[in-house]
């Protein structure tokens, strides 16, 4: 059977100590867990925010989705994820990337897959209590727990392969496309054959913008945003679903307008910057039946999770949709 998560950022505006209730809730409602967004310029700070999370829930397992190893020193995000994983009583996940807009915005640059790779090795020592390199001193984490499931924040072949070979699990990003998913799901199988793993040895949790609104024109409105961050993302990818070649030009537009400290912001001006088929390609937006719809393609498909990106402006509204409606038309 699917699980079901969450993924939110604290915006500037919302109060950070929301954030318990609204954990205690998403539990309730029997979500599995929660990604909380890591973006020091733009949003609130996820470790603050995690901890809410744990000492409101039971149960409810809590990550960043995602950190990076630029921002946050190896060193430094091993003890922070097992101070979290302690007061959670071993609920913690660990959400890794190679940087996009945390990193742009500290002036730094996403982490090349070797270093990335580094990282997952340096960072389970560090779980494992080990003595690790750490540029020319060996250091010993004194409050290591366990190893923290590692999950790779992965859209492009490399990464995907990377995952494959290496993580604990991998949280799938780009599209929520049938098609565009398949093509990403190829380079995963690639990498768990390249390191001769097994496909249940790997969380394939595919992350999903979702607004669900009778009038199709309010719901586009809700994910463009998501969609814009998407297409500013892509606009370096060397390779693309042969189908998202048409939308090289939306990309770079999406590139050049993009504000960093807007970045996943409903009210962000760059959103403008991506026309209505590339949004309902890489969002589910719709009535409900046109949601469910497309969410019953992406959930017969390989993957054992599936993430929604709880958006801002009525969460407790959104939360209930997903609960109450979406979720049990897709087990049902």
């Amino acid at each position: 059977m699917k699980r079901f998560g969450l993924s939110i950022g604290v915006s500037p505006r919302e109060p950070l100590r929301r954030v318990g209730a609204l954990a205690e809730q998403i539990e309730a409602r029997g979500f599995a867990h929660l990604w909380v967004i890591d973006f020091q310029v733009g949003m609130k700070d996820v470790y603050a925010a995690m901890l809410l999370a744990a000492l409101h829930s039971r149960s409810l397992q809590i990550g960043p989705g995602v950190t990076n190893l630029s921002t946050r020193h190896a060193t430094v995000t091993a003890n922070a994820i097992t101070a979290l994983d302690e007061v959670s009583d071993g609920r913690a996940l660990l959400g890794l990337g190679a940087g996009w807009s945390a990193v742009l915005a500290a002036g730094a640059r996403p982490a090349k897959l070797a270093e990335i790779e580094a990282g997952i090795r340096q960072l389970r020592g560090l779980f494992a209590g080990e003595s690790v390199q750490v540029g020319e001193q060996e250091v010993r984490l004194a409050t290591a727990r366990r190893q923290i499931p590692i999950y790779l924040a992965a859209a492009q072949p490399g990464m995907l392969r990377l995952a494959g070979e290496t993580a604990d699990g991998v949280i799938l990003m780009g599209a929520a496309d049938p098609e565009f998913c398949e093509w990403q799901l190829g380079f995963i199988r690639e990498g768990l054959e390249r390191a001769g793993r097994d496909r249940a040895e790997l969380v394939v949790d595919l992350q999903v913008a979702m607004s669900i609104e009778d009038d199709n024109d309010r719901a586009l409105a809700d994910v463009r945003a998501w969609a814009t961050s998407q297409a500013a993302t892509f606009v370096d990818w060397k390779q693309v679903p042969p189908s998202y070649e048409r939308f090289r030009p939306e990309f770079e537009k999406a590139a050049r307008s993009y504000h960093l400290v807007e970045h996943l912001s409903l009210h962000a001006e760059h959103k403008e910057s991506v026309s209505d088929e590339f949004t309902r390609l890489v969002a589910v937006a719709g009535d409900e039946d046109q949601c469910v719809g497309r969410l019953r393609e992406l959930v017969q498909m390989d993957v054992d999770r599936v993430t929604f990106a709880l958006l801002s402006g009525g969460r407790e509204r959104r939360l209930a949709q997903m609960a109450e409606r979406v979720i049990p038309a897709l087990v049902g």
